[in-house]
């Protein structure tokens, strides 16, 4: 892929040096070029190798989450040991719900109904136990909605539901409609005044395709409500800050850094809700929202399109040139919404991030690009733009800048036991740090899969993904 010659082979795995820069120029990228078939063995596309290595690579992280810590949230694969994502000495099963759908899209049935069964005799929505709303509503209802869209089982759908209501006391009890960001789910006490956009706004794809599913709309209303109340705090700018006081709904942090987190996916589910539900005031507040960021916060440096924070009020520049890697989904976002050319430019600088460190740092400063946070994440935001951007264009230039994020995570991430974060991308051996996250399990993997394999199971027409990669609309059921 890009402009490198390469036969595709189980044992390949390209340097980050090997791999050559598409480059912000535009410069011709060559095309992947196969080994000839044998006299005796039929031709296999490009894209049908790639899509094997990528399920090869997933299943490899799998099995070692299944052999050190299956029934547990998340897997240390170094040190062969697991990890409570939520609450220390509780567990939802959070890498089983997250690879759900991964796993029905890539074919492996098996593994499908050994989830579903663990979910139905072990996942538990009502322990004595505070969780995050934020991370609950995207990774595990999601997840469980995402499982009962794949498989049809009933059972998902009543988990999904019975959890829902336990969070549901986070957005009904505060005084705004603007949820606590943490909630007891046995007690329903609730903690947490301060939420970042992010964590209120979060929740209208899910929320709004469980109201769909079970015709109760308490689900939906209390996520309108809380976006009507952040909307109606906009500056005079038509910009917002980053974080408030939900029972005062009093601004606590006025800078807005848009696309970065923790404000990046308030803005992705005004288009994902107004998309899957029909929401024409999302889709409204997005286009305002759009409009007044593309305005107040883009800027070229480097002949490269950044977006820079700027104090909500008065649109003057706060803070450092700081770009985060969790902020590489907006390329993608800008694509869907309408705004390709901004899109693909944004994309085209984090690919160049890409092009220097072969794994992307968790926060650069995009005058320099030099890595302020060096640690690898394993973060699937980058992927997730080079899916939607191929998806509005049919480029494949963004099918061969996927497949370089693959095989640099491949090349300086991938251990014994899975895949894991690392210390310092830019160090010539890379530390790890043992850890692979849930959302490795959901995301990161899944855009190439969908890139690549030409899968029956998802309609590209109008499939959607949730901001944690769940499949919420477009999973075609071939297997139950």
């Amino acid at each position: 892929m890009s402009r490198f010659l390469s036969r595709l082979g189980p044992a390949a795995r390209p340097s980050r040096r090997t791999v050559l820069a598409t480059g912000l120029g535009g410069a011709a990228a060559a095309t992947l070029v196969v080994g000839a078939a044998g006299p005796s063995e039929p031709s296999v596309s490009a894209d049908a190798l790639v899509a094997r290595q990528v399920r090869d690579e997933f299943l490899h992280g799998w099995r070692g989450y299944v052999a050190k810590a299956w029934g547990h949230d998340e897997v240390r694969p170094v040190s062969g040991t697991r990890h409570d994502f939520f609450a220390t000495g509780h567990t939802f099963g959070l890498s089983i719900v997250e690879a759900l759908d991964t796993l029905y899209l890539m074919g492996e049935d098996a593994e499908v109904r050994r989830c579903c069964d663990w979910i139905e005799q072990h996942f538990d929505p009502a322990q004595d136990a505070g969780v995050q709303v934020f991370e609950a509503v995207i990774r595990l209802l999601g997840g469980l909605l995402a499982g009962h869209l794949a498989t049809g089982r009933p059972a998902l759908l009543s988990r999904a539901r019975e959890l829902a209501d336990r969070l549901l006391p986070a957005f009904t009890r505060s005084p705004t409609g603007m949820p606590y960001t943490h909630v007891n789910l046995r007690t329903g006490a609730v903690h947490g005044a301060v939420a970042t956009l992010a964590e209120i706004g979060s929740n209208a794809v899910e929320f709004g395709l469980l109201s769909r599913l079970t015709g109760d709309y308490r689900y939906y209303d209390a996520s309108l409500r809380a976006y009507r109340a952040v909307l109606a705090r906009r500056s005079a700018l038509g910009l917002l800050g980053t974080s408030v006081h939900v029972e005062s709904g009093r601004w606590v942090g006025c800078a807005d850094i848009t696309p970065n987190a923790p404000v990046d996916s308030f803005y992705e589910y005004l288009w994902a809700g107004g998309s899957l539900v029909g929401d024409r005031q999302l889709s409204s507040w997005y286009r305002q929202l759009t409009d007044a960021i593309l305005r107040r916060q883009a800027v070229v440096t480097g002949g490269r399109l950044w977006f820079r924070s700027v104090d909500f009020r008065t649109g003057k520049p706060s803070g450092r040139n700081r770009a985060g890697e969790l902020g590489a989904f907006y390329a993608g976002l800008l694509a869907k919404g309408g705004d390709l050319r901004q899109g693909a430019a944004l994309f085209d600088s984090w690919t160049a991030v890409l092009d220097r460190y072969g794994v992307l740092p968790e926060v650069v400063d995009f005058t320099t690009l030099a890595a302020v946070d060096r640690s690898g994440q394993l973060r699937p935001e980058y992927a997730n733009s080079a899916f939607d951007l191929w998806r509005v264009t049919g480029d494949e230039r963004y099918k061969q800048c996927a497949y370089r994020y693959f095989t640099g995570m491949r090349s300086r991430q991938r251990v014994d036991g899975g895949y894991t974060v690392i210390r310092d991308v830019t160090a010539p051996v890379p530390a790890p740090e043992d850890l692979t996250p849930g959302y490795w399990f959901a995301e990161n993997l899944k855009y190439l899969w969908l890139m690549f394999s030409a899968t029956p199971r998802f309609d590209f027409g109008t499939g959607l993904l949730s901001t944690e990669g769940k499949v919420l609309a477009g999973l075609r059921q071939v297997w139950i």
